[in-house]
């Protein structure tokens, strides 16, 4: 499987496209905010001949939806996440005020994925984890066969997602990365909702946050 990963949006968000040999791709936490950055994910796609099977959330903090509606409707693909991140979808458009930025209303979740789902696309299986404690009900992607992890923003490297947001909670959080991350193999690579890639056997030894 290959793993591409796009930078967006002003709270530099990492938006992930995942293709294997079948050229069927899923688009997960599209972060795209203007024109320039809609425009890069879809040459992007366009350059590799990919052809977009699946929208995916992570979670739905305004800064991994902000291109959910034009994904959904350039390739007509539903969202797909778990059921109660709705609410963080209805919470978006008052969250962009706050911010003072422009955020178009993202399609309702349609698409429901619970612990121990698997999503395939192509020849590709990703198992759904569920990780809540940055917002109520954050899932990860694990990619048995290619050994990593697309975590959202709940484990970064030596540092955890934010729990004083609307939905947090710091102890389901540690929690999450305990029973779901670190019981995966320590050189699963994590591919994280902000920042650079980390393993499990790295944040096991040197995350101040879950000592």
């Amino acid at each position: 499987m290959n793993i591409v990963k796009f930078t967006f949006c002003p709270f530099q968000e990492n938006t992930y496209i995942l293709y294997d040999n079948t050229k069927e791709c899923v688009i997960i936490d599209p972060g795209c905010y203007d024109d320039r950055e809609r425009n890069s994910l879809v040459k992007f796609i366009e350059s590799r001949e990919l052809i977009p099977v699946r929208l995916i959330n992570t979670h739905c903090h305004i800064d991994h939806i902000f291109g959910n509606k034009f994904v959904s409707e350039k390739y007509n693909l539903p969202l797909e996440s778990h059921k109660e991140e709705q609410q963080m979808i209805e919470y978006s458009m008052l969250a962009a005020q706050k911010y003072g930025l422009t955020l178009e209303q993202s399609p309702a979740i349609s698409v429901f994925w619970n612990e121990g789902d698997v999503i395939t696309f192509g020849e590709s299986e990703l198992e759904v984890l569920y990780t809540p404690g940055h917002s109520p009900a954050s899932i990860s992607f694990y990619a048995r066969k290619d050994n990593f992890v697309i975590g959202g923003d709940v484990l970064f490297r030596q540092s955890i997602g934010r729990t004083d947001l609307p939905g947090g909670d710091f102890d389901t959080l540690i929690n999450s990365i305990r029973t779901r991350f670190f019981t995966l193999p320590d050189e699963t690579k994590v591919y994280s909702g902000h920042g650079e890639v980390t393993t499990v056997g790295f944040e096991k030894l040197n995350n101040p946050f879950v000592q």
